[in-house]
């Protein structure tokens, strides 16, 4: 798995992560809504985490800048 993630996407994602993670243990939004966005914030996590996106090599996208370090 080569990198395909750049910094600022990292972050976005883990901000996105952390809003998910707090309307779902807030209760703000529940039921099935509620799974899916937390099941999306840990993806977002996850990926943010390990610098690559799978969708990303599916559509042959990249945002990482070639001498940008994980």
């Amino acid at each position: 798995m080569k990198p395909n993630m750049g910094t600022l996407d990292r972050l976005v994602r883990t901000g996105i992560a952390v809003v998910f993670a707090a309307l779902y243990f807030t209760g703000t939004v529940h039921g099935a809504l509620g799974t899916v966005i937390l099941v999306l914030g840990v993806v977002f996590l996850l990926t943010s985490a390990i610098s690559f996106c799978p969708l990303y090599t599916l559509f042959g996208w990249r945002t990482r800048k070639a001498g940008e370090t994980p």
